[in-house]
């Protein structure tokens, strides 16, 4: 259990400080937009620290990543586009909290940041049998390369978790 907590804790300063940028880089220009990304932020954060809950439905993550895209869409406009593709019977499925959504953080920051014309985002959520397919795809950015490698922390975290949790059953 302690395990499954620090790991669940090393992301949120990462989660934390990416969607703070967000906020601040809206309160001049538009300052509703900041106030709607900040309540965004709160339901963000606060279902972040529900520690007592070491698995949540899908659909919970999936409302946390559409929450999430909805504060990077106010940042980024019309250069990030995203298309769902989602199968609605794995809706209940139990899963460790903010999987898909540090994915697709990465796929904005990697991926449509970079881009001067932005990108689309493509978000697969599929049940194949017992197990649960995900699947976030980005376009490169000029010359195929990020703006930078990152330090894969996010990957690790997920990975760590989902091996907690489901042992050699889930793989990332």
């Amino acid at each position: 259990k302690a395990r499954l907590e620090a790991l669940q804790a090393r992301i949120r300063p990462h989660f934390l400080f990416n969607s703070i940028n967000t906020v601040t880089s809206l309160i001049n220009d538009n300052p509703d937009a900041a106030e709607e990304a900040l309540l965004d932020l709160s339901d963000l954060f606060r279902a972040s620290l529900r520690e007592e809950q070491h698995l949540i439905p899908l659909s919970d993550e999936l409302d946390l990543t559409r929450r999430y895209l909805n504060m990077e869409s106010l940042r980024l406009g019309e250069r990030l586009q995203v298309v769902w593709q989602l199968e609605q019977s794995g809706v209940q499925i139990l899963l460790p909290p903010l999987i898909l959504q540090p994915l697709v953080e990465n796929a904005i920051y990697h991926g449509i940041e970079p881009r001067p014309e932005g990108g689309a985002v493509q978000i697969t959520v599929e049940k194949e049998g017992g197990k649960l397919h995900m699947q976030v795809t980005n376009p490169l950015p000029q010359g195929g390369a990020s703006r930078s490698k990152g330090n894969r922390l996010a990957l690790e975290n997920i990975a760590d978790r989902l091996s907690a949790h489901y042992g050699d059953a889930a793989s990332l």
